[in-house]
């Protein structure tokens, strides 16, 4: 959508606004003036709430204004009324939206529903459109006037802070995403897929032999940085010619996690074939609409345990049955760490015990014996991890294991402190894990566009052995058990929360593999590993073939 917008502006606007629910006539002349009727007196200050009646007036002269195109005058009843200039004027310059019909809701308090009815028209074309959406009347800080709460959301629920709508020639062509097995993928079918079917025709459009089609889109704000994010596509008014684009998604795995997800709020997943790196399904359920499978940041919890037993066994410092003590508490720094309630403390047991059990203080004993770079260093040259180089085909965070002194040393350990992970990172962990490879993961083919991958080192066969040892206890008889029961096979897991500051519940993290399948789960203040994501993993596991 770069290119082909044409400075059109709409003339000859018809304008309808339909009563609805109490809304009594109203004089917009006088509303325009700020007359109110009463010359030569001085009108009482108004606090607090809107009244009814001023939430009605306002409404109705924000609605007229604005479906008449007169976009500075819609803006003078918002409380910020440059920003709502500039988005409403892109409403009818840019967007090309005219022969607007706004019908307000029954007002519940000070909130106001409505449904928009318009027309989009653009190179001797139109196409209908209409949506609902919902606007809210404040007082105003120092002008004590009714005024529309502006928030783009009010032009469009999908528009959000930065966002601005166009209409005219795509800047790359539609494009038909198929499966591995040539099975095609819609965002329809398959809703988590939208953000990234949009980057992936932002990026691959062009080199698919399809042809570009006349739409109109929400333009977002460039990412924090200063990447261009993919446009939302809103309407299609002149349909393209699609070109196809080979993933390597699964859509039997994509199904599995769209269903997955969607009994767990704030829930994220995303599931990868260890043998190549290549993601078989990423799937959100979010209020958001953030990727956060491949975009999250968050604190991974004790799923990070992979990685700091692996650092452990590396370095020398024990073995999977070597002494890794479960005391009741661990002091590191004056900051004292503790298990989950309920963990009976064990003074002899091993790293497979402790693992097994997700023991946070038998890591933490560690942190003395562990150099502040080992955990980092582990992650960069053994499972591709912080270096802010994966190719994948679309944009990832490719996670965060920084090397930090003080308390965070030992935090770092247990999936707390500064590191940061997304469900993808995990399932790559999980797959370096099962396999002892680190390959990058990808959602389009690497010759597509001769992207070079991050590469590291991986893991010894020696460590490979024990960490596969360990996530099979794990998922057999540890903390995973009752979540992985059923699953035959070669299975493996391993349980996580992870503590946000700020947040009332823990994050809910697990990661598992079974034979060519590898996944990780991450829900929002979820709880343990086993409450939310725990059942997500378990279910891609079970249906991904």
């Amino acid at each position: 959508m770069r290119t082909g917008i044409k400075a059109v502006v709409i003339g000859g606007v018809c304008v309808t606004l339909l009563g609805g629910a109490g809304y009594g006539v109203y004089n917009l002349a006088s509303a325009l003036n700020g007359d109110d009727g009463t010359a030569g007196s001085a009108a009482p200050v108004e606090t607090g709430p809107p009244s009814g009646s001023e939430v009605r007036e306002t409404t109705r002269a924000f609605f007229a204004a604005w479906a008449r195109g007169d976009a500075a005058t819609a803006a003078s009843y918002t409380n910020f009324p440059q920003a709502a200039e500039e988005l409403l004027t892109a409403y009818g310059e840019d967007a090309h939206i005219g022969r607007m019909r706004i019908t307000p809701g029954a007002a519940t308090g000070d909130t106001v529903p409505f449904t928009v009815r318009a027309t989009v028209s653009y190179d001797g074309g139109s196409h209908p459109l209409s949506y609902h959406s919902a606007l809210t009347v404040v007082r105003g800080e120092t002008s004590y006037r009714p005024l529309v709460d502006w928030r783009p959301s009010v032009v469009h629920p999908d528009l959000r802070k930065g966002d601005t709508l166009l209409t005219g020639e795509s800047a790359a062509p539609e494009i038909e995403p198929v499966d591995r097995d040539g099975k095609v993928l819609t965002r329809q079918k398959y809703p988590s897929l939208g953000p990234v079917l949009d980057e992936l025709r932002r990026r691959y459009g062009d080199r698919t032999g399809g042809r570009p089609g006349v739409d109109l889109v929400i333009r977002h704000q460039a990412a924090a940085d200063g990447s261009e994010v993919a446009d939302t596509t809103l309407l299609t008014l002149v349909k393209g010619k699609p070109g196809r684009l080979p993933t390597t998604l699964s859509a039997s795995a994509q199904a599995a996690a769209e269903t997955a997800v969607m009994k767990y709020p704030e829930s994220s997943v995303a599931a990868v074939e260890p043998s190549t790196g290549e993601i078989l399904a990423i799937a959100n359920n979010r209020r958001d609409g953030f990727d956060a499978a491949l975009l999250g940041e968050r604190a991974p919890g004790s799923t990070m345990k992979i990685i700091s037993a692996a650092t452990l066994i590396d370095i020398g410092k024990t073995t999977a049955n070597g002494p890794a003590p479960c005391p009741p508490s661990a002091v590191w720094q004056s900051q004292t760490f503790h298990n989950l309630k309920g963990l009976r403390p064990d003074e002899h047991a091993t790293l497979a015990d402790s693992f097994a059990r997700s023991c946070n203080t038998a890591f933490v004993k560690y942190a003395d014996e562990v150099k502040v770079d080992s955990l980092t260093r582990e992650a960069e040259d053994r499972f591709g991890l912080g270096r802010n180089n994966w190719q994948v085909g679309v944009t990832s965070f490719d996670g965060r294991v920084p090397a930090s002194g003080g308390p965070d040393t030992a935090a770092n350990l247990i999936g707390q402190g500064q590191v940061q992970m997304s469900p993808l990172n995990m399932a790559s962990v999980t797959a370096t894990a099962a396999t002892g490879a680190f390959r990058q993961p990808v959602i389009v083919p690497l010759k597509l566009d001769g992207r070079e991958p991050a590469r590291a080192r991986g893991l010894s066969p020696g460590t490979t052995g024990q960490l596969r040892a360990m996530m099979n206890r794990t998922a057999r008889s540890g903390t995973a058990a009752g979540v992985m029961a059923g699953l035959g096979g070669d299975i493996g897991a391993k349980t996580g929360s992870a503590e946000v500051d700020g947040e009332a519940g823990s994050d809910s993290w697990f990661a598992g593999y079974r034979g060519d399948v590898a996944a990780a789960a991450m829900v929002q203040e979820g709880g343990h590993g086993i409450d939310a994501a725990g059942p997500i993993v378990a279910s891609v596991l079970r249906n991904a073939g």
